[in-house]
């Protein structure tokens, strides 16, 4: 007998299917391929994660072009047991506030690869988006930096113990090109320094040269960290 399935939605288990959002159907679809774990959906954007051995996860998809404090609130608001909440959109930028705040209540935040190492390492509730957690940690563990504000997952303002204070943008391509440094440039504001943070590529000449017409420098951590030592 032929029952007729809804093309947005997921079985229910007893013959029902239930609608759900397309960023939800994706992220269940590409959990489904991982042998270590499974995934169900609970209600709107909610979807718990089981992996052997780990805790369950219980993770909030967001279609969001950018995610504010407020918003991230809001998703909190209405699913107060989440453990992490995923930007599933690549291109998804994360508000500075929207970060701390989430970080100050215990909920993981990040992309869907970084949900998806989370439930396989069980600490989804701490975890930060993996483009950016290496290049954050260094800023704050480097010896002439005196405070770091996060504005968004990608932009750092940096104040050395000198006094002197950096905006720093980050970029993760693997090799930055000059739209992209304008598009950063465009997009967040002027900074001192576009970061190339990718550890196997390196800036274009061309980004460079972009770098030096916008008045900024673009590369690595070795030339960022000549730039921190003489601010």
């Amino acid at each position: 007998m032929w029952s007729f399935r809804p093309r947005d939605s997921v079985s229910r288990g007893d013959g029902e299917y239930l609608l759900v959002n397309w960023q939800v159907k994706y992220a269940l679809a590409n959990i489904a391929k991982q042998s270590q774990s499974t995934a169900e959906h609970m209600e709107g954007d909610l979807i718990r994660i089981v992996t052997p051995d780990q805790p369950d996860v219980l993770a909030a998809i967001s279609a969001a072009y950018e995610i504010s404090a407020a918003a991230a609130g809001s998703y909190r608001e209405k699913y107060p047991g989440m453990d992490f909440l995923c930007g599933y959109r690549t291109a998804c930028i994360w508000h500075g506030e929207a970060v701390e705040y989430l970080q100050g209540v215990g909920v993981g935040w990040g992309s869907f690869g970084t949900l998806t190492s989370a439930a396989l390492d069980g600490d989804a509730n701490t975890a930060s988006h993996k483009t950016y957690k290496f290049s954050d940690r260094l800023l704050r563990q480097y010896g002439r930096v005196q405070a770091v504000s996060r504005e968004y997952d990608r932009i750092h303002l940096v104040t050395l113990k000198s006094g002197a204070r950096l905006r720093i943008g980050m970029i993760a391509d693997y090799e930055p090109t000059a739209d992209a440094v304008r598009n950063l440039w465009d997009h967040f504001g002027p900074v001192d320094f576009v970061w190339n943070i990718n550890p196997n590529g390196s800036p274009s000449p061309e980004a460079i040269d972009a770098g030096n017409e916008l008045g900024c420098e673009v590369g690595k951590w070795e030339e960022l960290n000549q730039r921190l030592i003489s601010a």
